[in-house]
């Protein structure tokens, strides 16, 4: 192999244009694919910015045509040479009216056969993709994202720092706390028995920098969480987190909504209309089954209770009876897509989310089938029928639950399912909203009481300062979340800044004085010296960058991402370390006995 001698990159390859040519140039990259025509030979090469075809013929000096001839895919290489227009363009690529014609060429290494080919029209199971990763990330499409997800944390920063933010690192040794999700943790060599938790968010240290006068705070902060993967999700993540004081929920709903409008603009030329909609927690459970509702499509819920208040319909009338509910959708128009055979996937469904099932009437121009019609009285019908505008075409489904949560969600499940099987998002449109008026607590069955469904810092709203202690379940936050075609953006709250209100949101959370000293007694502490009013809120970066290229998997936003079991297939970590290391932990290793 060569070195590059007196050779220096001049131009990146995706780079040049029409307005360089005549231009003598000196590029670097990695052979994508190299024709060898006889007498004339073309080379495509790649590197970060895109791909620029090479052009070697008998005029080129023989040494530099030899070479050209041993090139293979992935090589790597510089060469010198003069920019001209080519012969046959094309518009598959950025470059495709200009060529390189190549008079200097260096191979700087050779390359063996890879797995697979590095071209974005492959078909390879994950796992070897994610084997050899650092191949994977060669191909255009894999490439990019990583790219436009670093133009996206320049525009974030430079929208925080134009207002007034200040960027601050927060530890990644921290202290263990008992709410949430497992912790990652790190035993202490120094300090044996001793363990330091991976952050789960910057939460705490970024209510004492407001603590500490800092007033605006933000980090891109990479967050740990033990926790069960799924396409959205990983062990490791990065946060786009920000703290404000002197500030209410509308400020900072403003303030971001001002953000997204910068980054879509900016990144994907496309215009955010502002201010977002706003939706409270009830009304987004009651309309849509769900507390982060994909508004592309309607098909919206509605609670039909009252319409079989008296009736003999058991099923219904049972769930009445003990305080549940009934609600019910319209697929209108779609009871040719939804066929008694694919209804049945669609009661799946719902059983999945707690259902106990799902009736349905289905209304075509031949016949109306139904699974429970034919138990309710003429009125009854009739009335339901008046409620869902129902017509010729459409298909109506029903879910009770004794739990007004469990039938929203089943059957907000079931709307999500239609409205795939419709194709009724639109990819191409970005919905907006704000989910605001979260419960403050929600009732743990597997711990026998109640937790913060955000967090143990969360302001109560007004109303519900009076029963945090008394009635739990009637107790809403102060907490938003920013919603984008179904998917939680990011979300955040005001923060208690009150010590005597804090004692009380442990108390209600069932913390003895002498665990909520040892989990947060540092900032009981520092809540003595004065607080100010502040709150916050936290993006997923890796979430955000997938829904704005329209990935399916954040995986594929993220260099280095990990698979279901949390493993990371091309390192092989986690693996096992050796005796020493952990004698000088003072860990000692119990193998769990397998089922």
């Amino acid at each position: 192999m060569e070195t590059m001698g007196n050779l220096r990159r001049t131009h990146y390859c995706g780079e040049v244009s029409m307005a360089d040519v005549g231009t003598e140039m000196v590029c670097a990259g990695s052979i994508a694919k190299s024709r060898d025509k006889g007498g004339i030979i073309f080379a495509d090469l790649r590197d970060s910015s895109g791909i620029l075809q090479l052009v070697f013929d008998e005029d080129t000096p023989k040494d530099t045509f030899a070479k050209a001839e041993s090139l293979h895919s992935e090589y790597v290489v510089i060469c010198k040479g003069k920019l001209r227009e080519r012969a046959a363009k094309t518009d598959k690529i950025k470059t495709g009216a200009v060529e390189l014609y190549v008079s200097e060429l260096r191979v700087l290494s050779g390359a063996e056969t890879t797995p697979f080919e590095i071209r974005d029209e492959i078909h390879v199971k994950d796992e070897l993709r994610l084997k050899y990763r650092y191949l994977d990330l060669r191909r255009p499409s894999m490439h990019e994202p990583l790219v436009i997800r670093s133009r996206i944390c320049q525009v974030i920063r430079n929208y925080f720092c134009d207002n007034h933010f200040c960027e601050i690192e927060t530890p990644m040794l921290m202290k263990s706390t008992p709410e949430g999700a497992r912790d990652y943790l790190v035993p202490s060599r120094v300090n044996p028995g001793h363990f330091y938790a991976l952050p789960q968010s910057p939460q705490l240290y970024k209510q004492l920098l407001m603590l500490s006068g800092f007033d605006r705070y933000f980090q891109i902060a990479r967050c740990f969480r033990d926790e069960d993967l799924r396409a959205d999700r990983q062990p490791e993540f990065t946060q786009v987190d920000e703290e404000l004081s002197f500030v209410t929920a509308d400020d900072i709903m403003t303030l971001n909504e001002g953000l997204i409008a910068k980054v879509w603009k900016e990144i994907l030329d496309v215009e955010v209309q502002t201010p977002f909609r706003r939706m409270k927690w009830d009304d987004a459970m009651d309309t849509y089954g769900s507390d982060k509702p994909d508004t592309r499509f309607g098909m919206e819920m509605q609670n039909v209770t009252e319409l079989f208040k008296n009736t003999a319909f058991v099923p219904f009338a049972n769930v009445i009876a003990e305080g549940g509910t009934i609600r019910a959708i319209n697929a209108k128009g779609l009871a040719e897509l939804l066929t008694r055979k694919t209804i049945d996937k669609l009661v799946d469904v719902a059983k999945t989310y707690g259902a106990k099932g799902m009736a349905y009437t289905r209304i075509t121009a031949d016949a109306v089938s139904s699974s429970f019609e034919k138990n309710l009285t003429e009125e009854e019908k009739n009335a339901l029928h008046t409620a869902l505008n129902a017509e010729v075409g459409d298909v109506l489904l029903l879910v009770s639950d004794a739990k007004r949560v469990t039938a929203c969600t089943a059957l907000g499940q079931v709307r999500l399912e239609i409205g795939r099987r419709a194709n009724l998002m639109d990819p191409k449109q970005f919905n907006f909203l704000w989910v605001t008026d979260f419960p403050l607590f929600e009732y743990s069955e597997e711990e026998g009481r109640w937790v913060a469904m955000h967090h143990p810092f969360t302001m109560p709203t007004a109303d519900s300062l009076d029963k945090v202690e008394t009635d739990q379940g009637s107790c809403y936050a102060d907490a938003y979340d920013i919603v984008l075609n179904g998917v939680e953006l990011g979300g955040g709250s005001i923060r208690v800044n009150d010590p005597v209100l804090q004692d009380r949101m442990f108390k209600a959370l069932g913390f003895t004085e002498e665990k909520a000293r040892a989990s947060f007694g540092f900032l009981m502490d520092a809540y003595r010296y004065g607080a100010p009013p502040h709150g916050g809120m936290a993006y997923g970066l890796d979430r955000m960058v997938m829904l704005m290229l329209g990935r399916d998997s954040i995986r594929d936003v993220i260099a280095f991402p990990k698979v279901q079991n949390a493993s990371e297939l091309m390192s092989g970590a986690p693996d096992v370390v050796d005796e020493k290391q952990l004698r000088d932990l003072s860990i000692a290793y119990v193998p769990q006995e397998k089922n």
